[in-house]
């Protein structure tokens, strides 16, 4: 039996434990997301929360758990009769990963048998499995959205639903939900941030001391997992015990209006989107006063539960840390404590009089005197970002990430044809499959108003949808591009290509050439926010080595090919077409025919020689000015078109 690293034993990371343990008391708060870089024992702290679990208690041989005392009346595996035998067993953790399909995260159904034997049978999925337990999913920020929307909306009802050809399953599915990300490998959506309960930011510590010790329990836990788990096993067994005297303490705990009125008042200084934050805020503050074995919320119940679950909810922008405040300078450490306080004050001095006899100013402010807050100003450098056109391969993919870029056929998006499955069924297409059945059913001696069915008839649905691409930018970075207004404007275009990869869900990487080399300024990463900082700090000036560009963006693309090779990649190449350095860029851009570029020329002056445009012929792409880069400057010619007919 493997031994798990204890609880107890994890040395800092307050917030984090503190965080999960809320979570487990009260599931209602949302689950937990934990960002952090690597290395920071987000893994560890969050895989040995599932022995502090209390027991379940199980119906034997119920695939769904189903509690006895209380069993889910829609389980597949029911229904249960009533007085059954418990059959207890510890809580489990399970462990989602990124490659995970929808039918392996939901369940699926054996459409086969359906169809061929007449019998509904159905395969639970890993929401199944987590049933009054834990569901982890590591690299959370990786996950296709779809997949994390799927999670979010189980945690939050409880139920999962599985829809098949107009067959459905529903099955109970409450679990604490844990995601972990490296926020250097890209963020999650803001809806998506939003949908977690609580959110933890983890640093490695920067004491020697701290850190000695977290290198000698590890080295210890390693030598002998059995001996470093008995020495922490009563620390185990008080804090199992702590969780379950919380639980039951839960139901009966007040919220009382005065610390409502505080949560209502922080949410609102800090300008949170919607009201899930205020439920998150109150739910968290209630699961602190149980775990703290008190009756009542407390102000400290709510300063902390602010802590926890208002830092991932302020993002104003796509390339902001989401734990960044806009309104403070405390570097993305937490929230503003000063404006806590502030609010907290506020809604001291602030008389409770219900909806219709509000203080006039609107309730706190936060700013002390009804400051607005600051409006972002444009980056001197890059240029404000605008919507540009879609860039996107023109050829269709086969089966890609799923994104919001490139057309790709899969097992999402509209319907776009029927074909015999290659290996197991996966979606069944029925009007097909009745189509190329009923020809034969004369010959298979069907008798009476069933149709027989075989292996061969049957046929899956072909769908149509957006897929994620790999943008690779290789920017002009030499001194024919270095004039201040015109590399402002290069900037800016990269920038709003930039936000339109985030938006499209895209990989990004940047190579830049100037003097007598290119460089690779970002790897290809999910992080965009990254490739913005890189094009901020970007150096110009020398001469131009535009081949030398192309064949480090050749090498790039290459390597990519064999570390992602469903992911087809975009080349953008950023230039004036001047080349004034190295080999022949002509030569270096025919390596290169067969990935989808596009050339952006940013040659200007009344005289044009049009070298970007016969880069863009040997590439095999297309080339656009830079001035038509915009959406809206297409939607204009467009229009100048319709007016001139």
């Amino acid at each position: 039996m493997t031994v798990g690293y204890p609880f107890s034993a994890v040395v800092g990371h307050d917030d984090l434990k503190l965080a999960l343990l809320l979570n487990a008391v009260s599931p209602a708060i949302g689950g937990v997301l934990v960002r952090g870089e690597k290395g920071t024992a987000k893994s560890t702290v969050v895989r040995s929360l599932a022995a502090l679990l209390p027991r379940v208690a199980v119906v034997a041989g119920c695939r769904f758990s189903c509690d006895p005392a209380a069993p889910d009346p829609s389980c597949p595996d029911g229904p249960h009769a009533n007085g059954l035998s418990p059959h207890p067993r510890p809580a489990r953790l399970v462990e989602l990963p990124v490659g995970a399909s929808e039918d392996r995260v939901a369940g699926s159904l054996d459409l086969e048998r359906a169809l061929t034997e007449g019998v509904k049978a159905y395969e639970p999925g890993l929401l199944a499995a987590a049933h009054r337990g834990v569901l982890y999913v590591d690299e959370v920020n990786l996950l296709h959205d779809h997949l994390v929307d799927l999670l979010l909306d189980a945690a939050a009802m409880g139920v999962a639903h599985v829809e098949r050809e107009g067959v459905s399953v529903r099955h109970a599915a409450r679990f604490l939900l844990v995601g972990t990300m490296n926020p250097e490998e890209g963020e999650l959506r803001p809806q998506l941030l939003d949908r977690f309960g609580l959110a933890v930011e983890v640093r490695a510590s920067r004491d020697p001391a701290e850190r000695a010790e977290v290198v000698r329990r590890r080295l210890a836990f390693e030598a002998d997992p059995a001996g470093f788990a008995r020495a922490y096993a009563g620390g185990e067994h008080d804090l199992a015990l702590r969780i379950a005297a919380a639980r039951d303490r839960l139901p009966a705990l007040a919220l009382p209006d005065d610390a409502l009125r505080k949560i209502t008042a922080v949410c609102a200084a800090f300008d949170v989107e919607g009201m899930r934050a205020d439920l998150v805020m109150a739910r968290t503050a209630v699961a602190l006063a149980a775990w703290e074995g008190r009756d009542e919320v407390t102000s400290d119940d709510v300063r902390t539960a602010a802590r926890l679950a208002l830092p991932h909810r302020r993002r104003r922008d796509p390339f902001d840390d989401p734990f960044d405040d806009p309104f403070d300078d405390t570097g993305g450490q937490g929230l503003d404590e000063e404006r806590l306080e502030q609010a907290l004050t506020d809604a001291d001095d602030t008389p409770d009089k219900g909806p219709d006899g509000g203080p006039d100013d609107g309730g706190p402010s936060g700013g002390g005197g009804g400051e607005q807050a600051p409006v972002s100003q444009a980056p001197v450098n890059p240029g404000t970002p605008y919507r540009t056109r879609l860039l996107a391969p023109e050829a269709t993919g086969r089966g890609g990430p799923a994104g919001r870029r490139g057309r790709t056929t899969g097992e999402s998006g509209r319907a776009a044809g029927a074909r015999a499955p290659g290996g197991r069924l996966r979606r069944l297409d029925l009007a097909a499959t009745l189509a190329a059945a009923a020809p034969h059913q004369h010959r298979r001696g069907r008798a009476g108003s069933g149709l027989v069915l075989r292996r061969e008839d049957l046929r899956e649905s072909l769908r149509e949808g957006r897929e994620s691409n790999l943008v690779l930018f290789c920017v002009d970075a030499s001194g024919s591009m270095a004039a201040r207004a015109r590399m402002r404007a290069v900037k800016g275009a990269v920038l709003s290509l930039l936000l339109d990869a985030y938006q499209r869900r895209d990989k990004v990487g940047l190579v830049t050439f100037r003097g007598a080399e290119a460089m690779v300024a970002l790897p290809p990463t999910s992080s965009v926010d990254l490739a913005s900082g890189r094009l901020a700090r970007l150096a110009t000036g020398g001469r131009t080595p535009l081949a030398a560009g192309l064949l480090r963006a050749e090498r790039v693309l290459a390597a990519e090919r064999l570390r992602d090779p469903r992911r087809r990649p975009l080349l953008v190449v950023v230039t004036d077409g001047r080349h004034t350095a190295g080999p022949d860029p002509v030569a270096a851009a025919r390596r290169l025919a067969g990935v989808a570029s596009v050339v952006v020329d940013c040659e200007h002056g009344p005289v044009r020689l049009g070298l970007a445009g016969r880069l863009a012929a040997a590439l095999g792409g297309t080339a656009i000015r830079l001035e038509e880069l915009a959406a809206d400057h297409l939607a204009a010619v467009v229009r100048d078109v319709r007016r001139v007919a």
